[in-house]
């Protein structure tokens, strides 16, 4: 047997080369470099406390991607305040210049910023609703158009009438509306060719308002700064451009007595 043993020939060695080094990620045992103060690109000392929390906006709505939208979690303890965003870059003069083929009805001067802000009045729609789920009903005399308002602007509610923008205020404030502007929905079809002074109705279980049109014109579908928060009534209507998918036809109109 160890005869035989002797015999057998040693096996071959074999040779592996490793991966190169560029194939290996970064050491996990090498500290991460901590700056004490923050970033160094930022000036100052920042409250990142509690105290400067902002609550987000509803999720999925338009605001949410807005930048500087939402509510202070502890308002008035920090000091903090949530800036307006600038009402010039959606104002009607300065739309005027870069589409000058749009109808525009530039507010006068003593109204406040259309800007998005967080101190404006505000009804929430609860307890609002009619027995068939509705918010109340629209009417645009010249348009010879009424509509029943439902609350979410989703494809579902544009269906059968007019959408409430869920985000925004359902009877004091500034109230926004949505719809189609072709089809069998069409409320919202020949809203462009409003005129400044045409009125607005707005019914619910609240009451009734009379609104007169003070802006019309055309805002990108990114811009919902004309649907934030105002101290006055005033209620918004937007819909689609046709054939011009980035953009969106808005009037706006402010409570008469």
């Amino acid at each position: 047997m160890a005869a035989m043993i002797l015999t057998i020939p040693a096996m071959a060695t074999t040779t592996v080369s490793g991966p190169d080094a560029g194939l290996f990620g970064r050491p996990t045992s090498v500290d991460e470099e901590i700056i004490i103060g923050g970033h160094p690109t930022e000036a100052g000392n920042i409250n990142r406390s509690k105290n400067s929390a902002v609550v987000p906006p509803p999720f999925g709505s338009p605001a949410s991607n807005t930048l500087g939208t939402g509510e202070l979690l502890t308002p008035g303890i920090s000091g903090i305040r949530i800036v307006p965003v600038n009402p010039t870059t959606s104002s009607g003069a300065a739309f005027a210049q870069s589409d000058p083929g749009g109808t525009q009805f530039p507010p006068p001067a003593e109204q406040p910023s259309l800007g998005i802000i967080h101190s404006g009045r505000f009804t929430s729609p609860d307890g609002m609703y009619y027995p068939d789920g509705s918010l109340g009903t629209l009417s645009i005399p010249n348009l010879a158009v009424t509509a029943k308002i439902f609350h979410d602007e989703n494809l579902e509610n544009l269906a059968r009438g007019v959408g409430h923008f869920s985000f925004t205020s359902g009877w004091d404030g500034n109230v926004g509306f949505a719809a189609h502007n072709r089809g069998i929905a069409d409320f919202f079809g020949q809203i462009h060719t409003l005129s400044a002074g045409d009125r607005i109705v707005y019914t619910t279980t609240l009451g009734t308002r009379n609104y007169e049109v003070f802006f019309v014109g055309q805002i990108r579908e990114t811009d919902f700064s004309r649907l934030g928060r105002l101290d006055e009534n005033v209620v918004t209507l937007i819909t689609c451009v046709r054939n011009a998918p980035e953009m969106r036809w808005c009037v706006q109109a402010r409570e008469i007595n």
